[in-house]
């Protein structure tokens, strides 16, 4: 017998956690709700969840908090924020905390649960690999999650490092924004979905690995196609 995949809905107004509920049960989860952060928190941080489904405003603590504390502690949890819509900082600001996607207020509950679905499926699909990338001044331990620059340690979040792997395996190829979201984030090719998620973690790693963000010449981007990483000799020459 297949396992349900568990989820965690941390969501305060009721009616929708509610429908959000039956939706998931419907689709083969096993849910969990969670009306408020401080009991959010607590749930999230059991570690006992396939996915993470957080409303950003949320009385006691809100979403953006927790997913901090979460990924204090587990750079792996799915997390899927729910944001008000055209709220462009909140979405910014949650994908830059380690949010593996978002979805905007109100949504369609079909585009809900592809996201849901993808992110997951990515994510229990993921290995484990022992395998090091040179990125410019930085060695990305890709197994541990962590990137070295010296004595200096930077921490990634596994779908910090897919990107990184996925563009590090196509070299020499600008990997257009369509190709990441089907191959690193496990979308349907030509599914429709709007997402901003792929820009937004690309601007949080160019934090990481490149020595100026705003002059990138480890990751770059090749205008109107789409992403190129230049690795090893490539990346420290430029």
């Amino acid at each position: 017998m297949t396992k349900r995949p568990r989820m965690l809905l941390i969501e305060d107004e009721e009616p929708i956690r509610v429908g959000l509920t039956d939706l998931f049960v419907f689709h083969g989860f096993e849910v969990q709700g969670a009306a408020d952060g401080p009991t959010g928190l607590k749930l999230a941080l059991s570690g006992t969840f396939d996915i993470i489904l957080l409303d950003v405003m949320l009385p006691g603590l809100n979403g953006f908090t927790i997913c901090d504390r979460v990924r204090a502690v587990d750079r792996t949890q799915p997390i899927i924020l729910l944001t008000a819509r055209g709220a462009d900082e909140d979405i910014i600001h949650g994908l830059k905390l380690g949010a593996d996607d978002y979805v905007a207020k109100p949504f369609s509950v079909t585009e809900l649960v592809l996201r849901v679905q993808a992110v997951l499926r990515r994510s229990q699909g993921a290995t484990v690999e022992t395998e090091t990338l040179q990125l410019g001044d930085l060695t990305l331990d890709a197994a541990n999650l962590v990137g070295r620059r010296g004595t200096h340690e930077v921490p990634f979040t596994r779908r910090e490092v897919e990107i990184l792997k996925y563009l590090a395996a196509n070299p020499g190829r600008a990997v257009p924004r369509d190709e990441l979201l089907t191959r690193v984030w496990g979308y349907s090719r030509g599914c429709g979905i709007e997402t901003r998620t792929v820009d937004i973690h690309i601007a949080k790693l160019r934090r990481k690995i490149e020595p100026d963000p705003a002059l990138p010449r480890v990751l770059v981007t090749v205008r109107g196609v789409g992403y190129r990483l230049l690795v090893g000799a490539a990346a420290v020459l430029g």
